[in-house]
């Protein structure tokens, strides 16, 4: 059996928003810590991952990195290279537009299903997935400096809000299939933002959030639907102009999609 170490849980948190403890393998937690730093833009697109380097980064013998490079090969994180090593997966305006106008086909059609079987749980968990949204939008953007903290926690509440939109979609493969495509948009929308001051005055992402919330509440399939597939095109929109520009512009705390 392989030994197995505890660690803070990533779902189900506390009623005051802690998260409980949970025992995992060293390789998932070099994968959860790998992943993570992948979102935030620690390792630059194209850039190699050295198993000496990750080692010492993460304190964690080659096996288990290893176990963990192969799992975010396979979400298409990290690629091969030809000397049997990994590299970041590079970052380019036309992957990103693919995987955008993917999850839309998937997200718009879970959204479908979920509407048509919502029933008042499913009701309740998306109203306090939103308030819990608004909250941490609240902290970051209440907070002196910017917070690696603040921005995990606004990034984990964004993504519980838009699993709860289609949770009641009853598939396991379009929820699994939504949640690689979030991350594979996350890994473009945080470096973007790391480049930009603001998505701009054309457009509250706030506003956006509460008018999905109101039109799913309210059943409406054909408003919910075009207003979700107008949320993630404005985001990929932006997206472009960003990374198609010199990556010379200050630190932001622009909004999620």
């Amino acid at each position: 059996m392989k030994p197995r170490i505890k660690a803070s849980r990533q779902d189900d948190p506390g009623s005051d928003g802690s998260a409980g403890v949970e025992e995992i393998t060293l390789s998932e937690q070099v994968y959860r810590l790998l992943r993570r730093d992948i979102m935030r833009g620690a390792f630059a697109p194209g850039q190699s991952l050295r198993l000496e380097l990750l080692k010492q980064r993460y304190g964690s013998s080659f096996s288990p990195i290893r176990e963990a490079l192969n799992r975010l090969r396979s979400e298409r994180m990290v690629i091969s290279t030809t000397s049997r090593g990994f590299s970041i997966a590079p970052l380019s305006v036309e992957e990103m537009w693919d995987a955008c106008e993917t999850r839309i086909l998937i997200d718009c059609d879970a959204l479908r299903r979920s509407l048509a079987n919502a029933d008042d749980a499913w009701e309740t968990r998306l109203v306090g997935a939103y308030h819990a949204l608004t909250l941490a939008a609240q902290r970051a953007d209440q907070a002196a400096e910017p917070s690696e903290e603040l921005e995990e926690l606004l990034e984990a509440r964004h993504l519980e809000f838009h699993h709860a939109l289609i949770g009641a979609c009853r598939s396991n493969w379009l929820l699994d299939l939504s949640t690689q495509l979030y991350a594979q948009t996350e890994r473009y929308r945080r470096p973007a933002r790391a480049g930009a001051t603001a998505y701009g005055p054309e457009r509250n992402v706030d506003d956006e959030h509460r008018q999905l919330l109101d039109a799913a509440i309210s059943r409406d399939v054909e408003g919910s639907v075009a207003m979700l597939a107008a949320h993630y095109r404005k985001t990929a929109q932006f997206i472009e102009r960003i990374i198609s520009q010199p990556q010379s512009q200050p630190k932001s705390q622009a909004r999620h999609a």
